[in-house]
């Protein structure tokens, strides 16, 4: 999956295309993320025990992972990100656009 928890992206699709947001979760068996602010539903929630309120919640949904692009923290630009192995072995992600590691 090329976006991880905590990464910054942008929606390519849907009612919320063009909005950012911060991903809280990445599901890589489903495809699917939770992003902050993005695909909120409302819930109508009934009080179950005394004192618990009640009502309307707002609750952000999963959004299918190839909807999303990752913004580069660099350049600011939406990338798909690139994979390179470093001389110590370590695997990183790099911006395809700017050549820096994410």
């Amino acid at each position: 999956m090329h976006v991880k928890a905590n990464d910054t992206i942008i929606v390519l699709a849907g009612r919320d295309k063009g909005k950012q947001g911060k991903v809280m979760s990445a599901d890589p068996k489903a495809g699917k993320v939770l992003v902050e602010g993005i695909n909120v539903a409302k819930r109508h929630k009934k009080p179950r025990k005394q004192g618990e309120p009640g009502g309307i919640i707002s609750k952000e949904t999963p959004i299918y992972a190839n909807k999303v692009m990752r913004i580069c923290p660099k350049c600011n630009k939406q990338t798909r990100p690139a994979h390179r192995i470093n001389k110590d072995g370590t695997k990183v992600r790099v911006c395809k656009k700017c050549d820096a590691e994410i």
